[in-house]
């Protein structure tokens, strides 16, 4: 017998280039969608002013957030109809329809007329975009192995955090170009298209769900043939599975309560934090369109590093601890941001922080939701759960951009719709934890 211990192989040594390809992929779909997405944040007040220049200065807030939650339905529609999709003709082409869809509307957004022209197209944008997350998400998850699952997510979800500050970044040298210069911002975002080009012929489909899809199209030729309930789960809808089936059913309330935690609070909140450090920069002498860009690319830099960490701490002491820890952090550090935070160095390292929390917490839907539902159910489950937050969250940017056009500060606002974050925190103790576990079959 030898005594040598043996040396523990990283986990990085044990994937294939098939893992990596796969993540590539969901990583650079979702760093397109965070580039879109952040684009409208930064742009729609300048989108108003010019288009509807008739708008009365005290409804440009409320307006602003009217566009972000006309945005916020298409993504949720869908969404949801995209997760459906993944599941019945396969999680490559989902993605790759997606793409092509959602950087052509894109670039229609671009010669947008009229404010109500402009309106349609982002719903229309917003519902290619939200087939993408789920979709990725289950390609992640169902390629790579239960030890590295997490930090696969973390590494696919920074995607948006890295599509938030280019979008920053971007605009930066951007905004100075003139009134038009918002058309260059989504003319951008065609890009896409060219990288669905590479993902057609580099990136595999999921073997779970060719085994699953075989599966499905077995049974549904045996159908009334004396099916197991479990086998019948195969020949059901699977949005209507995911309510019928009583586990399912729990599973899919919990998250779904967690996911409008989430949304809401980053929607109703952190959308907010350009226009709120532009207003303090204006306060001290500084220019707000200079430090509403620059308050971005912190503020995401900080979340970059949350959606990673968040990874790395679920897989090392568990889903929900991990949860519990950025929700609480999100609560207290609201009002730290938006309430007590008046200096511009100051505000600096608050939002390093911050971002960490409030946007790195998203990383557990692509971390605990792919755990939640088998594999023929998967993208459906995972896509519901994330997107249908979003039919109530809308309100968030509403009733935010409301209270800032009655009170005329960002404080208040922000501080009563962080009061979410407390649902999270009672109900993240009732989910199952499955670190380490075996996806569901």
């Amino acid at each position: 017998m030898s005594d040598v211990a043996v040396k523990p192989t990283s986990w990085t040594k044990t994937l294939n280039r098939t893992q990596w390809r796969s993540l590539v992929a969901a990583n650079l779909g979702w760093l397109f969608d965070g580039f879109e997405t952040y684009a409208l944040i930064l742009t729609a007040a300048v989108v108003l002013k010019r288009l509807d220049p008739g708008a009365p200065a005290s409804q440009v807030a409320f307006l602003t957030g009217a566009t972000i939650a006309v945005t916020l339905l298409g993504w949720g529609f869908g969404g949801i109809l995209g997760g459906i999709f993944a599941d019945y003709f396969g999680r490559r082409r989902a993605l790759l329809t997606s793409m092509v869809l959602y950087a052509a509307f894109t670039g229609l957004t671009a010669v947008s007329w009229s404010w109500t022209s402009f309106l349609v197209l982002r719903f229309i944008t917003g519902f290619a975009l939200g087939s993408e997350w789920g979709t990725g998400t289950s390609l992640v998850a169902e390629t790579w192995p239960a030890n590295a699952r997490a930090k696969a997510a973390g590494l696919m979800q920074c995607g948006l955090g890295l599509g938030f500050f280019i979008a920053s970044a971007c605009w930066l040298f951007i905004a100075p170009l003139g009134a038009d210069s918002w058309r260059y911002m989504f003319l951008i975002g065609v890009l896409p298209a060219l990288f669905a080009l590479w993902l057609r012929k580099s990136v595999p489909e999921s073997e779970n769900w060719k085994s699953a899809h075989k599966r499905r199209k077995e049974l549904k030729e045996r159908k009334g043939q004396g099916l197991t309930e479990h086998e019948q789960s195969f020949t059901r809808l699977t949005l209507r599975q995911i309510m019928i089936d009583p586990k399912l059913r729990k599973l899919t309330i919990l998250g779904s309560l967690m996911s409008l935690v989430t949304t809401l609070g980053w929607w109703g909140i952190s959308t907010w934090v350009p226009s709120y450090v532009a207003s303090v920069a204006a306060q001290n002498g500084a220019s707000g369109q200079s430090w509403a860009s620059a308050a971005g690319m912190i503020y995401n830099a900080g979340a970059i590093a949350g959606y990673i960490a968040f990874g790395f701490i679920a897989d090392r002491f568990g889903r929900k601890p991990a949860v519990l820890l950025f929700f609480g952090a999100s609560l207290v550090l609201t009002p730290v941001l938006f309430l007590w935070t008046h200096s511009l160095g100051l505000i600096v390292v608050v939002l390093v922080i911050n971002g960490f929390f409030t946007l790195g917490q998203y990383t557990w839907m692509p971390v605990w939701l792919p755990e939640f539902y088998p594999t023929h159910l998967r993208a459906t489950g995972a896509a519901f759960v994330f997107n249908a937050a979003r039919f109530i969250a809308f309100l968030g940017p509403l009733t935010a951009g409301a209270i800032i056009s009655q009170l005329g500060g960002y404080g208040v606002a922000a501080t009563v719709v962080g009061l979410i974050y407390i649902l999270g925190l009672v109900v993240a103790p009732f989910c199952p934890e499955t670190r380490g576990q075996q996806l569901p079959d």
